[in-house]
């Protein structure tokens, strides 16, 4: 292993952290724990009925209305008054997304208050000096980290890619409690590209199946933990540990198991430090994306 590697990977890193807060910045503005509170902006008179996308809030005087009581079926208004319409879901107390439109969740007070600050903070964050210098710091620790732990191995490469979409998802999920679909799916499928490109370079596909079988499991195992009551995982965690899987696997079973156990010993002295600290309460939702992509981090170092 050279160090002249070891510091040209960690100044990468340094790049790739210094621009994590603005390649978040879009991904915080679209999330969608935003729309419900845009849509109530003070107390809706008449109908308390949560505005679906690209549908304004119906006013009072609507709501009174003969026509409106008969029902139009031309109007793309009626389908928010319709049982029979999809959309009535977002306004059914069944429903498990009636939590983004009700202004008594708890759910939706905290994210959508936090939403409301996130794209603001991000933007003025990425402007300052701080923020992006901590994110370059973190970088080229983390590229450095693997660079040092892996060396001249052709899996460095997915590896670093992984590792700066996540960057990118560790901000995201702090600001809005969210980890995008399409930067998950990047990691996975840059990850996974990646690693077969270095099976085929070194000749050895068994480590390939290896990866693959590394993502099954992180995948069951995380979606049986999703699933179990009063569960605070959500299921971008589970494709987050999923995708992470697949570098897991590829550096071996003991890299995995310990990748899978990390994150929550991480996050449970995170959240004990806090509570210690009275910083949040035990019914706070709290982001447990940084904490797994710092356990597998954490896993192939001390592999």
């Amino acid at each position: 292993m050279s160090a002249g590697l070891v510091t040209c990977v960690a100044l990468l890193g340094a790049l790739a952290g210094a621009g994590a807060p603005a390649a978040a910045r879009p991904l915080v503005a679209r999330s969608p724990a935003e729309g419900p509170l845009r849509a109530r902006r003070g107390p809706q008179p008449g109908l308390d009925i949560p505005a679906a996308a690209g549908n304004a809030p119906i006013p009072p005087s609507a709501a009174r209305s003969p026509r409106f009581a008969l029902g139009s079926a031309r109007s793309p208004r009626f389908a928010l008054g319709s049982a029979r319409s999809p959309r009535f879901a977002l306004g059914s107390a069944r429903s498990p997304r009636f939590a983004l439109g009700s202004a008594r969740s708890p759910r939706f007070a905290l994210r959508s208050a936090r939403s409301l600050r996130s794209a603001r903070s991000l933007r003025s964050a990425a402007r300052s000096v701080g923020f992006p210098a901590v994110m370059a710091g973190l970088g080229a620790l983390v590229f450095g980290g693997l660079a040092a732990a892996l060396g001249i191995d052709p899996a460095l490469p997915a590896f670093l890619l992984v590792a700066a979409c996540g960057l990118v998802l560790a901000v995201v999920d702090l600001a809005c409690l969210r980890l995008p679909d399409p930067l998950v799916a990047a990691a996975a499928f840059g990850g996974g590209l990646g690693l077969a490109g270095a099976a085929l370079a070194a000749g050895t596909p068994g480590r390939l199946l290896g990866a693959l079988a590394g993502a099954a499991l992180s995948l069951a195992a995380y979606v049986l933990l999703a699933l179990l009551p009063r569960a605070r995982l959500g299921f971008g965690d589970v494709k987050l540990a999923a995708a992470l899987g697949l570098p897991l696997g590829w550096s071996g079973w003991p890299t995995l198991w310990l990748g899978l156990l990390l994150p929550h010993l991480l996050n449970g002295v995170v959240v004990l430090a806090l509570l210690v600290t009275r910083r949040v309460r035990r019914d706070t939702a709290l982001p447990f994306g940084p904490a797994i992509l710092a356990g597998a981090w954490l896993a192939v170092l001390l592999s």
